[in-house]
């Protein structure tokens, strides 16, 4: 294959504009190395320090951050940016045209197609003739717009102007996603808060109110683990948490269980203390405890939660030797097919399996063995350090 050939090819393997790339190698020649290989690196480097600031979407500072990479992919002499109320950003030269930028993007911005404009500028040494305004969408909406300013508007230059508009296109993309995710993620924490059972909270007050009279030291501090309890699973910062401050949390929680029923919930902890400081999805273990201990009340009630190193991860395993489940009924729930599965607690296995894929992919996802009267165990593994992750 022809070098020429082979660095287009690459080109469209991975995303970036094939006419930029062309423009580009057009230029090296001159650069040390094999042309195709030279123009690869440039090329694929300068879209690789335009792409962070856009993945942030199109904002001002994001623009301004991006827009001088933009420049030399287009080769141009200046290139405008704006949403569709202002202009976000003019660079290069010829700046006395940056205050006529966003009317020059009027008819783009309204109607969604290139435009190639001829500009009357007065300065004989000023390079800006002419404009190429290309529309920036999202969902097939015109958000900005992208022009390209230089002393002539061939149809390569529309080309290109075009393509790196689709490339920037595709990082707007991106950030729509990055951003419905989160908001995905807070959504489904929501929901884990607003499952935490009324009946607890109804239970564990009951029990507390049974301690005033006859040990009024206990219940003060039952209530106290309560207030704790609750804080905690309300808070709003934060996605992620240590598994100290989870495994914190169960312990409240485990100990107003143990006030209402007394010795028959036998609960057993085996934590290494090297993975105390993991970060793990907030509330991503609180439904697996609740789960146990309303299926281990079914059987003995004894309930065992391991959390230990696994070399680049963290295992976790909560344990219950109660009545167990279908494990086709429990493929429904964490399908999301059982609303009611596992005694209620479907809606909270699910989310929780869930989110830890979506987090850190879907081989980390939750892990159940169970069967009718076999008990429930369900595992759950993170790494000990990811990149997207921290506290």
């Amino acid at each position: 294959m022809e070098p020429v050939v082979a660095v287009l090819v690459v080109a469209a393997l991975i995303g970036v504009p094939a006419v930029v790339l062309w423009r580009v190698l057009r230029g090296r020649r001159d650069l040390g190395g094999g042309p195709a290989e030279r123009a690869t690196f440039v090329t694929l480097h300068t879209a690789s320090l335009a792409a962070p600031p856009l993945r942030a979407g199109l904002t001002q500072a994001g623009a301004l951050r991006a827009s001088r990479h933009l420049r030399e992919l287009l080769g141009s002499p200046a290139i405008a940016i704006t949403d569709r109320e202002e202009l976000l950003v003019y660079d290069g030269a010829g700046e006395h045209h940056a205050g006529e930028a966003f009317g020059h993007a009027g008819a783009t911005l309204k109607d969604g197609r290139t435009q190639v404009l001829t500009l009357d500028c007065g300065a004989p040494e000023c390079p800006i003739r002419h404009a190429v305004v290309v529309p920036l969408t999202t969902d097939d909406r015109v958000v900005g717009s992208l022009a390209a300013y230089g002393d002539h508007a061939s149809a390569g230059l529309v080309r290109a102007a075009q393509e790196v508009a689709r490339w920037v296109d595709s990082q707007l993309e991106l950030a729509e996603l990055d951003r419905s995710r989160t908001m995905l993620m807070e959504a489904e924490v929501r929901a884990l808060r607003a499952q935490i059972s009324p009946h607890f909270i109804y239970n564990s007050l009951t029990t507390i109110a049974s301690f005033v009279r006859t040990d009024p030291e206990r219940a003060r501090e039952l209530l106290l683990e309560f207030a704790d309890f609750t804080r905690y699973s309300f808070r709003r910062h934060g996605d992620f948490t240590t598994l100290a401050e989870e495994l914190r949390s169960i312990d409240r929680y485990l100990t107003l269980e143990r006030a209402r029923f007394g010795d028959q919930l036998q609960v057993t902890l085996r934590i290494a203390p090297e993975v105390l400081a993991v970060a793990v999805p907030f509330l991503c273990l609180q439904p697996l405890i609740e789960n146990a201990v309303r299926h281990g009340l079914e059987g003995v009630g004894r309930i065992t939660i391991i959390a230990e190193d696994a070399g680049a991860e963290c295992a976790i395993s909560v344990e219950d030797d109660g009545a167990g489940m279908d494990p086709e009924r429990l493929r429904r729930v964490l399908a999301g097919e059982d609303r009611s599965g596992a005694g209620g607690s479907g809606i909270g296995l699910a989310n929780v399996d869930e989110r830890l894929r979506q987090v850190y992919g879907d081989e980390y996802g939750l892990v159940v063995e169970t069967a009718p009267g076999a008990g429930t165990k369900v595992t759950l593994r993170v790494p000990k350090y990811h990149p997207a992750v921290s506290t």
